[in-house]
């Protein structure tokens, strides 16, 4: 059979969708070390390779999950959706190509430049000053190809997940720019207390006015599509946008109970925190009633079945975000394993399954021809899923034990010991992911590029 021929409007979504997939590899190869250094420390030469150290290769991780990963897929996805919601061709298929080299740039070059060592040292911001302006520049190229893209629109109602696309891209420019202390080119902070406060507001942010948006966005292109209903309510989902954009930004100094910031904003962090209820149950109960009596027909396509799995994350994700804020609970689950199966959640299990989702769904669309193998994407379903959740349950665990521990004037070291089983399950579930991972990989290289496609025995 005759190669696939891309056409040039959608060549920045397969490119971001490549760039995804591969950064799932390399970024989870890179978590599974971590992982596995969390079990047996001198298994590899750690002390003897600088750029293996924990330090160095944990901020490549996080920083690659979520930039290159995650986000990869969703602003692929993004670059799809919005033309075809507003009627318009994408204003200039060059700009989307310079955001996907901008991004990818700014990935490879922040990732290998913090294994050499050089770092700003601050969670989700680690990347010298040079990298973090591309990253700008990427975003707001990005901002201005859409916006032009909506201007020239012949659809006169912005369908949800445009409102979304494009609060993401301006919320996230200005977290990103104040959160990072782009004006302190050398440091990227700023002093005392205050700096603790800013990192937060920025760490929260990043997963929050970027990630999630766009996985909502996703979710309400998807899923009237996969179920063949129209979306229950436009106006709930406008309340849910407004309300998201209300109480999220200022809740990263839930993150800071035990520290002295001040009460007023312990206060707000918390009721916000809270207060997030309402956009989340908006977003759920409208999208539960759009698919309601058609789950079978959700399921039965690959890219629903994976934005399904990923709003049940969501609704654990903010189930346990606002329980955690809560100070009383923080005292035990505070800087322990339970935080970081929080974040795996979040990052992956919310967000990541949905922009593997939106994959998965716009390829075919994209390409013009089936994947690949929906086999091997029910597989790497699987794989991620049942990974997840151990992963999962394993940390929380860990972090109850070790949280309680402390709580009782237990020491580091004598915790250690109890803390050893969890850690051997969770790299024995980090090896499904990164399973899935790599057979993601191949299904989507071959769904883009292959010569012919798999003949599928579950095709009608």
């Amino acid at each position: 059979m005759a190669a696939i021929n891309i056409d040039e409007t959608y060549k920045p979504t397969t490119g971001f969708f490549l760039s995804s997939a591969v950064s799932f590899v390399v970024f989870g190869l890179a978590g599974f070390i971590l992982a596995s250094a969390m079990v047996a420390p001198d298994l590899f030469l750690y002390k003897n390779v600088s750029w293996l150290v924990f330090s160095r290769l944990r901020p490549v991780h996080t920083n690659g999950m979520i930039f290159g990963f995650v986000g990869s897929a969703l602003m692929g996805a993004m670059y799809y959706y919005v033309p075809r919601l507003v009627r318009a061709p994408l204003y200039s298929p060059f700009l989307g190509r310079l955001t996907l080299w901008m991004w990818n740039l700014a990935v490879a070059a922040g990732s290998v430049t913090v294994l050499m060592g050089f770092s700003q040292s601050r969670a989700y911001a680690e990347w010298i000053w040079p990298i973090k302006i591309v990253v700008l520049l990427a975003w707001a190229v990005a901002f201005w190809n859409i916006f032009l893209t909506v201007r020239a629109r012949k659809e006169k109602t912005l369908y949800v997940s445009v409102w979304y696309a494009l609060a993401s891209l301006v919320f996230i420019w200005w977290i990103y720019f104040f959160g990072n202390a782009v004006w302190h080119p050398y440091t990227g902070a700023i002093n005392g207390m205050a700096d603790g406060v800013l990192a937060w507001f920025y760490g929260h942010g990043v997963v929050g006015l970027f990630l999630t948006p766009l996985a909502i966005a996703v979710s309400y292109y998807i899923i009237p599509i996969a179920t063949g209903a129209p979306l229950f309510s436009h106006t709930l989902s406008l309340v849910g946008f407004w309300t998201i954009l209300i109480f999220y930004p200022h809740i990263g100094a839930h993150h800071l109970l035990q520290t002295p910031i001040p009460t007023w904003l312990k206060v707000v962090s918390v009721t916000g925190s809270i207060g997030m209820l309402l956009p989340v149950l908006a977003v759920l109960l409208n999208l539960w009633l759009t698919m309601k009596g058609r789950l079978a027909a959700l399921h039965a396509n690959i890219g629903g079945k994976w934005v399904f799995a990923g709003l049940v994350w969501y609704v654990i994700v903010c189930l346990q975000g606002p329980f955690q804020a809560l100070p009383i609970i923080q005292r035990v689950t505070h800087l322990t394993n339970w935080t970081i199966g929080h974040s795996h959640i979040a990052v992956l299990g919310f967000s990541g399954f949905i922009g593997i989702g939106a994959i998965y769904f716009l390829i075919p669309r994209v390409t013009g021809k089936p994947l690949y193998s929906t086999k091997l994407a029910d597989i790497q379903y699987w794989l991620v899923l049942i990974g997840l959740g151990g992963f999962w349950l394993s940390l929380t665990a860990a972090g109850l034990i070790q949280g309680n521990g402390w709580l009782n004037g237990e020491t580091v070291y004598r915790m250690l010991p109890e803390l050893h089983p969890y850690f051997i399950f969770r790299l024995m579930f980090a090896m499904l992911i990164l399973t899935g991972a790599f057979v993601g990989l191949y299904n989507i290289w071959m769904s883009l590029y292959s010569k012919r496609t798999w003949i599928r025995e579950d095709e009608p």
